[in-house]
């Protein structure tokens, strides 16, 4: 079945979404994730794992990511809690494998990644805070998978759509999905048409005067949930 959402994600950039998700005050923008392999962008459905500290209370015989992948379906994006660890790895080119199998969109890892040239030759979309030749072995355990997960003080629930481009990643909560769309594409045809306006030699003062500044306006909070809110269209 088509996920009409995620299709109109796929055609809105990380700046328009996060503009969107700004002027409905919901956070979901990510700092200082970049593309660590291919800069292909990519758009899906969370699946989510949370890492953290291994120790007695801890141990897991499961290796970490491994459960995300054997559960994911093709579109999948794969969304990595490591909390902005770099000095281990939280997603490394075997995991890598198993995610081009399953054909998984993207992995977002706020973290360090590991095995960078095997998963730029796999061809595998990545986004993470860094790159490391160290493994995560012994330090670092999956404590969970498909939960809440807190990420940059964003929380990210299975289902949530993610969007990344060049400019980084976006996370738009399912709850709230048809809103933020809605908003992000009426930003995208006000900038449509900034840009003719400065193809049409209009004077960059002009273009980015006090349309530009007023463009994004934050709906109010007495406004009331409409039934796009939760829709697939």
């Amino acid at each position: 079945m088509t996920d009409h959402q995620v299709g109109r994600l796929s055609r809105l950039d990380t700046c328009l979404l996060s503009d969107a998700l700004a002027a409905e005050a919901i956070p979901g923008a990510l700092s200082g994730l970049a593309p660590v392999t291919a800069g292909r962008s990519f758009a899906g459905r969370a699946i989510t794992v949370d890492l953290g500290p291994a120790g007695p209370a801890t141990a897991s015989a499961r290796h970490l990511g491994t459960a995300a992948l054997d559960a994911a379906v093709p579109g999948t994006v794969i969304v990595v809690a490591h909390h902005g660890v770099t000095t281990v790895a939280g997603w490394g080119g075997i995991l890598s494998r198993g995610a081009v199998r399953a054909g998984v969109a993207g992995i977002v890892v706020d973290g360090a990644v590991r095995d960078v040239d095997e998963i730029r030759e796999l061809g595998l979309a990545v986004h993470a805070a860094a790159a490391t030749p160290r493994s995560a072995r012994g330090t670092v355990v999956e404590r969970a998978w498909n939960c809440r997960i807190d990420v940059q003080g964003v929380t990210v629930t299975p289902g949530d759509l993610v969007r990344a481009d060049g400019s980084g990643v976006v996370i738009v909560p399912a709850s709230m999905a048809g809103r933020v769309l809605g908003t992000a594409e009426r930003l995208a045809e006000k900038e449509a048409a900034m840009a003719a306006a400065v193809q049409d030699g209009v004077a960059m003062s002009q273009v980015m005067g006090a349309a530009y500044e007023g463009a994004i306006q934050a709906r109010s909070h007495t406004a009331t949930k409409g039934p796009d809110d939760r829709d697939s269209t």
